[in-house]
């Protein structure tokens, strides 16, 4: 077959998301808050094969009181044909009591920064 699997899209999205936080200033959460993806999502347009080089693009969508989302484009570098777009919608967590938390100001203008 040779065409991508479909839950590997949702790896190219973390790996996207991740490469933002990082460029943000933070590890593997964005600085000052911790975060959890409540919802994912993929269209799936065209097929995606093995060997493909594929360009995956991030833009941050709506940014709510606790939430935000992330939206995702993944073409083929060379030609660029889209393969697939995608959402995550992300909340707002504190670890310690386990529960969703306000988007703190530093967060939400990183955030801002990188629409």
């Amino acid at each position: 077959m040779g065409h991508v699997n479909h839950a590997v899209y949702f790896t190219y999205m973390e790996q996207c998301r991740f490469a933002l936080w990082r460029e943000l200033g933070g590890g593997a959460g964005l600085p000052g808050a911790g975060t959890i993806v409540v919802h994912a999502e993929c269209d799936y347009r065209a097929p995606a094969f093995v060997h493909d080089e594929l360009e995956i693009r991030l833009t941050v969508g709506d940014i709510g009181r606790s939430s935000f989302a992330f939206l995702y484009e993944i073409v083929h570098a060379a030609n660029g044909r889209r393969i697939a777009e995608g959402k995550t919608v992300n909340v707002t967590y504190d670890y310690g009591t386990a529960q969703t938390i306000p988007i703190p100001e530093t967060t939400r203008a990183l955030l801002e920064q990188a629409r």
